[in-house]
């Protein structure tokens, strides 16, 4: 019944994923991004700590609810903690109606022929079972596109689509990233092989198999409106992928049939020395910003 009622949430809901998923080689500029700078940690636990507890901040903030917000993707020692004394799963689906998602790649291999797929997933299986247990609805693995290059593309695509018959094969429903560089010299033009490789796989899927989509907004609006509208996809959600925040908005508005799934614009312009107050504003803000360009119809 759970997975119904995520499954339907997820696909028809209003609101946007957010992103609360920095791991070990992100964390140190997402907590300077929060004012915590790297003199104020010396370890990695104290480093995880700091970042926990930013995550909580945003997860009990009063705008943080089903309304405007209909998932989040965890890192896992995020998924295996608690907030207010409640697994986070289970908090965030209980108490705030927030479908939730569990990143799984363990980082990205070395530049090939212009893209990194992703390392290997040892322990893979026993952690898809894990975070099935736990009330945890989906996945996320990311790889990255950098330049418009068919071979490097095409492995890219194979190896998301692997993975994902994985996800599905343990109950969970994969959201499939692999992100274009939006600094990429060639962006539009890997966009459009990427597109069709996507598609590809996608019509090759058995028709009870649904995936979900984190791409980078395209430079083309409404380039992958026929992948949203494809039966195997529940939803296509967009990462912000560096752009600012009102600039994600914007382009993300654009494209009708995307929703953000947006991790620094999320938290742009938070910090550890506000007040509650000052705090839940501009997190409001940004979450208002955000729901508004991924409901424009």
């Amino acid at each position: 019944m759970t997975d119904t009622a995520m499954a339907d949430r997820i696909k028809t809901g209003k609101g946007f994923i957010a992103a609360l998923d920095q791991s070990g080689g992100s964390t140190p500029k997402a907590l300077r991004l929060y004012s915590i700078e790297e003199d104020a940690y010396s370890t990695d636990e104290e480093m995880f700590a700091l970042i926990h507890e930013m995550r909580c901040r945003i997860m009990t903030a009063p705008d943080f609810t089903s309304d405007k917000v209909l998932g989040a993707i965890l890192f896992e020692r995020t998924m295996r903690d608690t907030v207010e004394g409640i697994p986070v799963p289970t908090y965030l689906w209980e108490k705030r109606g927030v479908v939730p998602f569990l990143k799984i790649d363990k980082g990205l291999e070395d530049k090939a022929n212009g893209a990194q797929i992703m390392k290997p997933m040892p322990g893979l299986g026993a952690l898809l079972a894990e975070a099935k247990s736990m009330g945890v609805f989906g996945t996320k693995e990311r790889s990255v596109i950098h330049e418009a290059d068919a071979q490097g593309i095409k492995a890219v695509v194979a190896q998301q689509f692997e993975v994902g018959k994985t996800v599905c094969a343990a109950g969970l429903v994969p959201i499939l990233e692999p992100e274009v560089d939006i600094h990429s010299p060639t962006k539009r033009e890997a966009e459009d092989i990427l597109h069709e490789e996507i598609l590809s796989h996608l019509n090759a899927l058995d028709s009870d198999t649904k995936v979900m989509l984190k791409l980078t907004i395209p430079t083309e609006d409404g380039l992958y409106t026929d992948l949203a509208e494809h039966p195997n996809v529940l939803r296509v959600v967009a990462l912000s992928g560096g752009y600012s925040t009102d600039e994600a908005c914007e382009r993300l508005a654009r494209n009708p049939k995307m929703i953000a799934s947006f991790s620094r614009a999320l938290a742009e312009g938070l910090s550890k020395q506000q007040s509650d107050d000052a705090f839940n504003a501009a997190l409001g803000s940004n979450i208002d910003k955000i729901f508004k360009a991924s409901t424009t119809s």
